[in-house]
């Protein structure tokens, strides 16, 4: 993990298609290896802006990836491992690859060296199964974190259904579905976000590396149903294997678009206090916010 002194690279690609995935992953240099698990958002039942299958497919091929995912803490389509199964093969996951709902079979505890508001992370038990994580994240907004990238799809996408209810309410209730009258101030969440994180890099290691897919720039995530309009152009493919410097440099970008349409993005996030996970994960020693842009060439086609 990167010390917050270091300055990180982040590459860089403005087209989104398949073969520049695949290169900026090259980029990163480091290979995944063993038995893989490609971690990104299945997207609720009705959602049109989750990642493409299209998009994604040649490198879960390529490094022979199954897809994972936990069930949901909330009422909808994915908060059962069969129904969640059916919303995968909906939205063409499962016909690209295998999809692990990782806590069909319940969670394992790991434990947070650094925690203000946990002692513990509940993750889906099958992680366990896989050598190495490639975190896939689309970035967009989110209604409760402002924004969903790196370190969101690490803390709340591998918890389980408890374990995400144990991270919104920063350590007090496993309950599920979540009590949404009963969850704790707003940093109480980053900082818990940022504390199961630490817990799950702890256990990784070099076994991981991240990649965010900046398009459909809904203020909503994929786990709404009907999310809000997208009203800002896409920014492209970005990679890291800082997840900080990764989610900073996303947000960043999101600042200096110049489509008018970033206003309703950036109320999101700020309206939400969302940097506030940025500024704890790197206390935390997490990652740094201060990065370099490594631009990737596009390939070409014909």
């Amino acid at each position: 993990m990167a010390s917050n002194n270091k300055i990180s690279k982040v590459y860089y690609c403005p087209r989104i298609t398949a073969d520049n995935l695949v290169g900026i992953y090259d980029a990163l240099g480091r290979e995944a290896k063993g038995r893989v698990a490609v971690k990104l958002s299945t997207g609720e039942a009705g959602n049109p802006n989750h990642l493409s299958v299209d998009v994604i497919k040649k490198l879960v091929h390529k490094v022979d990836g199954t897809i994972v995912e936990c069930n949901t803490a909330y009422d909808g389509r994915r908060n059962n491992t069969p129904d969640h199964l059916q919303t995968a093969a909906e939205h063409g996951f499962t016909a690209i690859a295998e999809v692990d709902i990782m806590d069909e079979a319940g969670d394992m505890a790991l434990p947070v060296r650094n925690g203000r508001h946990l002692k513990e992370n509940f993750v889906g038990r099958n992680w366990r199964n896989y050598d190495f994580t490639i975190i896939l994240s689309h970035f967009k907004g989110h209604p409760m974190a402002g924004f969903g990238g790196a370190l969101k799809n690490v803390a709340i996408g591998m918890a389980s259904a408890e374990g995400k209810a144990w991270i919104h309410t920063a350590g007090q209730s496993k309950a599920v579905p979540i009590d949404w009258e009963k969850i704790p101030p707003q940093n109480d969440f980053l900082e818990s976000m940022a504390e199961a994180c630490e817990s799950v890099f702890d256990v990784a290691g070099e076994n991981i590396l991240y990649i965010s897919v900046a398009n459909n720039l809904s203020v909503d995530c994929d786990c709404v149903a009907e999310p809000e309009k997208v009203m800002m152009s896409d920014i492209g493919i970005l990679a890291s294997l800082d997840p900080v410097a990764l989610d900073r440099a996303c947000v960043d970008m999101v600042y200096a678009s110049p489509d008018h349409g970033k206003m309703h993005l950036i109320e999101r996030m700020e309206s939400r206090g969302a940097c506030r996970l940025l500024d704890y994960a790197e206390e935390l020693g997490l990652g740094s916010q201060k990065y370099e842009i490594v631009n990737v060439e596009p390939v070409r086609t014909e």
